[in-house]
């Protein structure tokens, strides 16, 4: 008796294409994050690995949503980051909120972004709530 292969064998060589085939994708086309310079401010209220993580989560949605770009910088003071952070936290029903700042250069084709420049003081309000992940939740000029 002949043993056919079991169909998960093919799905999941598929599925491993797929995603090998998005992030070839993705490094080749999306926002480029190699050589960012990041700068942790002195904090008493997070670890460096908290806001590590944080900054983890800008820079893998920048891969995926700045075409284009590049991300220079990408910063964290915490005097400016709990000047709002409660209200960001209540708006989005977290315990925590944390405001990250990130300077990036747009290319020749910006999309939605002002093409050929330079965007500074750029924010992203991440959140979270029992020491878990971070989420993003919005970026943009406050």
């Amino acid at each position: 008796m002949k043993k056919h292969a079991k169909p998960a064998v093919p799905l999941l060589i598929l599925a491993a294409a797929i995603v090998t085939a998005a992030l070839l994708v993705v490094s080749l086309l999306g926002g480029k994050t190699g050589g960012v310079h990041r700068e942790i401010g002195a904090s008493e209220q997070y670890t460096h690995m908290d806001i590590r993580h944080a900054m983890a989560v800008v820079e893998w949605r920048f891969r995926f949503g700045f075409r284009g770009c590049r991300l220079l910088e990408l910063t964290y003071d915490e005097e400016f980051s709990a000047a709002r952070s409660d209200e960001w936290a209540a708006q989005y029903g977290a315990e925590e909120a944390v405001v990250l700042t990130s300077s990036f250069e747009v290319g020749e084709s910006g999309g939605s972004l002002n093409p050929n420049s330079t965007y500074r003081n750029y924010q992203w309000i991440l959140t979270r709530s029992s020491g878990g992940r971070w989420e993003l939740q919005t970026c943009g000029y406050g």
